[in-house]
């Protein structure tokens, strides 16, 4: 049964001319055991709700899941897709991902991640399982390599998964001592199971492909109260003859060594052929789960909390999850208060928190500064994990790889909170969150020079335009209480893309001080004050520029310059307005400013070339907030002298 891996990778990778068949070979034994005696599954359905959950961190290894996938009786992963890896169109590409492959439970490629990615699946777990009592009973597992256990994330995500003592958590470590270049003492002396076991996890050291000690080490994982390491010695390209053990076998092995393998194996069928035997137990291990998972479907029908249940894992939200939110808007109108967008954030979670039970918040060790704890949400921890908030600590690419695997299990949605400049520790599970699509917020503060006296290193002036490069991720930067209020309720509102809220340390004042008629941030920008007659300005602005520009709207519109301001607070929303409405809200005033404190980069689309920008063309600097925009020129002032400048020059052309 192993073999059958073994021999699936070697004809894909050779077919294709490209993948990796040397990890597959390796872990093929480590795989069987697992997902014949341990996993719990069932190929039928492969997105039950109570299953364990299995993560190839070491994700270039994608035929060891293709061929599982295949072997134990998921009917999407055909031997045709097999037999097209890595083709355009195949549900077989050269790395797993999610949404594209049925059995794939998260994309996995940039190593390291899938193992961070992990620690938030049996987060949910855990937090499900206080909830829904009963209900919820599973584990995650993950296969990791040499690679994973170098990226710095690793540390994060194995030392976070330790102080939470996530016993539901198994890693199980491809120890082949291979990287591309060769040994992995080139480059790694260190001792990773002393460094686990340091950190807090339980270890153990097997031969990984003894199938007896295999077995035995899973059962004795299943049984331990904290996560468990086991470091299974393998032998990259196993079976593969003179490949076996070399560095080289990471890659293609090419037609000769295929065929060597074969010898060395013993194995007589053609290439993409099984013996009968060997499919039939495949296909019973796949269908080892299913009387399982049918009296679990039995448990959760007869249960009070049947309905809740289903509605939380399928991403819906409850009836009422913003009627506290719509008052407190209804109420900020009102009032017109000023203050920072952070605060009018912590706010709107606390309209939202209570009345959404699967919101689960947390920071980087800045709660008090990101404002992300709602009063009564409890901590996430031992022993019951009843509580919403987690301690996330100094570990911005741990938290945001977990929120991604709490997004994926389901039944919960994330939401952690950093300062904008610490958005490049986060951005690469930003990235792959965006790529799969899931929900999740992340909550970014400090969001330009009004951060003040911590000076430039805190201060991100190109965060905000790097971060609206990414496709399939909604940058949110809303002006004042009502738009932060409204900008939540369209990051939760969207199941289908992660969002960043960009929020201010600034004290800024309120924009919307009159009632509207839905959601006008919904469409990413809107004309938030017209012209006294046809405009002769627009002033673009987001966050806190916001009211500098409308400061500056008054002062021009009272020497009798026609002026409009729109508000952008999200452009990716804006964007995907049909065209009609982009051009209205654009408009066809001859002079165009946008008003932000970070780069110009992307202005230009709504601006022009042409078009004037009040905002940073470098880095800042310490000093406080106040003095900073004035020194940089983010002022009112300045923009009214732009507009003139810009005024005249058309003029004279």
């Amino acid at each position: 049964m192993a073999d059958a891996i073994r021999v699936l990778a070697m004809d894909a990778v050779e077919a294709a001319n490209s993948g990796h068949a040397g990890m597959p070979m390796g872990m093929a034994d480590v795989a069987t055991v697992l997902w014949t005696k341990f996993l719990k599954f069932d190929a039928a359905k492969p997105d039950w709700a109570d299953r364990d959950r299995f993560v190839l961190s070491a994700g270039h290894g994608s035929m060891l899941l293709y061929a599982l996938l295949h072997l134990v009786g998921v009917k999407e992963v055909t031997i045709e897709q097999l037999k097209r890896f890595r083709q355009l169109g195949s549900l077989t590409p050269g790395h797993p991902e999610y949404g594209h492959t049925p059995g794939v439970e998260t994309t996995t490629g940039p190593l390291g991640q899938g193992l961070a990615t992990a620690v938030g699946m049996a987060m949910a777990e855990r937090s499900m399982a206080a909830r829904f009592e009963g209900l919820v009973d599973h584990r995650t597992w993950v296969i990791a390599g040499d690679g994973c256990l170098m990226e710095g994330v690793s540390h994060e995500a194995i030392s976070l998964a330790a102080r939470l003592r996530l016993s539901r958590l198994t890693v199980l470590w491809d120890d082949n001592d291979v990287t591309i270049d060769g040994k992995v003492s080139l480059s790694e002396s260190g001792d990773q199971i002393a460094r686990f076991k340091a950190a807090g996890w339980a270890t153990k050291a097997i031969d990984g492909h003894d199938h007896g000690q295999i077995r035995r080490a899973l059962a004795w994982a299943t049984k331990q109260d904290r996560p468990t390491l086991i470091a299974c010695k393998t032998q990259i390209g196993r079976g593969a003859g003179a490949m076996e053990g070399h560095y080289k076998a990471h890659g293609v092995l090419g037609a000769e060594h295929t065929a060597a393998a074969r010898q060395t194996l013993g194995w007589s069928h053609a290439p993409f052929e099984l013996p009968e035997t060997v499919a039939k137990a495949w296909r019973a291990a796949g269908k080892r789960g299913a009387r399982v998972r049918k009296a679990w479907e039995r448990e959760v029908a007869a249960s009070p909390k049947s309905a809740e249940f289903r509605r939380a894992v399928t991403g819906q939200l409850p009836a009422d999850a913003f009627e506290g939110l719509d008052a407190l808007i209804a109420k900020r109108v009102t009032e017109a208060p000023s203050n920072a967008t952070r605060v009018f954030s912590g706010e709107a979670l606390a309209a939202l928190v209570p009345a959404i039970p699967e919101m689960i918040g947390g920071s980087a060790d800045l709660t008090g500064s990101v404002n992300t704890l709602v009063s009564g949400m409890g901590t996430f921890d031992q022993p019951d994990y009843a509580g919403r908030h987690v301690n996330y600590g100094v570990r911005e690419h741990a938290m945001a790889a977990a929120m991604n695997g709490m997004a994926l299990h389901g039944g919960v949605i994330p939401y952690a909170g950093t300062f904008l400049a610490f958005a490049d520790y986060s951005r690469p599970a930003i990235r792959l969150g965006a790529l799969m699509g899931v929900r999740v917020v992340h909550v970014m503060t400090h969001d330009s020079i009004g951060v003040g006296e911590d000076g430039p290193t805190h201060q991100p002036v190109e965060q905000v335009a790097s971060l609206r490069a990414m496709p399939n991720l909604n940058v949110f930067r809303p002006a004042d209480a009502v738009e932060v209020a409204e900008c939540w309720a369209l990051a939760l509102k969207n199941p289908k893309a992660p969002s960043v809220m960009v929020l201010s340390r600034q004290k800024t004042n309120a924009v919307r001080r009159q009632a509207s008629d839905g959601n006008l941030s919904a469409r990413g920008a809107y004309e938030l004050r017209a012209a006294s007659r046809e405009a002769q300005v627009t002033l673009f602005a987001t966050g806190t520029e916001v009211a500098v520009a409308v400061a500056a709207y008054d002062q021009l519109e009272a020497e009798g310059v026609a002026t409009r301001v729109v508000s952008m607070p999200c452009w990716s929303l804006f964007e995907a307005q049909d065209q009609a409405y982009r051009s209205t809200v654009v408009g066809t005033a001859g002079v165009r400013i946008a008003v932000e404190a970070g780069v110009r980069q992307g202005w230009d689309r709504y601006i022009g070339a042409d078009g004037g920008f009040v905002g940073m063309t470098g880095y800042g600097a310490s000093a406080p907030a106040a003095e900073l925009f004035e020194t940089f020129g983010i002022t009112a002032k300045h923009v009214v002298e732009l507009a003139r400048t810009k005024l005249a020059e058309t003029h004279r052309t």
